[in-house]
């Protein structure tokens, strides 16, 4: 029995035990860079939460008037805030110190601050129940800030 160098399936079988290692060595050195990469996030500034939130505020002014339902583009402002703190500074911002905030913990406080930049820009897009609960809470935690 002879081996046929000139086969298709001869070269497939060896391309084959060729590619997977490379794809090993890359897959490697690619988690290597994500951790490095990991290592090297700075927390969110003021600045950076300013401009994060702006933005979430300015999408749902648009949204808003695009008659896109508020509750769905408040959940996406709020999702694409707390995914950008993630994803850029590993969840930590600058003020809270070492501590890391989670997905749900971003959203929420997204949610919070994208609605207050969002009265200022645009009142008349913001449901009133939606601008009582604000109002509500800000007041909240003026009262628990003073204590």
């Amino acid at each position: 029995m002879s081996i046929n160098f000139y086969s298709k399936r001869f070269h497939k079988l060896v391309s084959f035990i060729i590619f997977i290692p490379l794809i090993t060595i890359f897959e490697i050195s690619t988690i290597n860079k994500q951790v490095k990469a990991e290592k090297n996030l700075i927390a969110a500034s003021e600045k950076d939460l300013f401009l994060y939130r702006q933005m979430g505020a300015s999408y749902l002014c648009i949204a808003s008037k695009a008659e896109i339902d508020f509750e769905k583009g408040l959940g996406i402002a709020s999702a694409t805030f707390a995914n950008v703190i993630i994803g850029k500074h590993g969840g930590a911002i600058k003020e809270l110190g070492n501590e890391k905030l989670d997905q749900k913990k971003l959203y929420n406080a997204g949610t919070f601050q994208i609605v207050g930049s969002a009265l200022n820009i645009c009142p008349e897009s913001i449901p009133k129940k939606i601008k009582n609960d604000y109002e509500k809470r800000f007041k909240q935690l003026v009262k628990e800030s003073k204590k």
